[in-house]
């Protein structure tokens, strides 16, 4: 199983979103806090290039943000992209 890794706030509702999705599925996640922590979020922004949470990775995979991760789940290839 392919860890995933999501880079979130707390204050963030797609971060909620994603992470609800994530346990509906019993995917586990590992999750980074950002919040007060400019180290992690220049960390994140290096890595995907973006600036926004959540981010999220399965394996080595960029998968993008809530949006993205809620469309791999409606075109059904995220559980397969997690069983890799």
């Amino acid at each position: 199983m392919a860890t995933v890794t999501i880079y979130s706030s707390d204050y963030c509702p797609f971060c909620v979103r994603a992470k609800q999705l994530l346990a509906s599925k019993n995917i586990p996640f590992n999750e980074i806090r950002i919040d007060g922590e400019r180290e992690r979020k220049q960390e994140m922004m290096a890595k995907s290039g973006r600036h926004t949470v959540p981010q999220i990775w399965i394996g080595e995979q960029h998968v993008g943000g809530c949006d993205d991760l809620f469309a791999l789940e409606r075109a059904q290839k995220l559980d397969a992209l997690v069983a890799q």
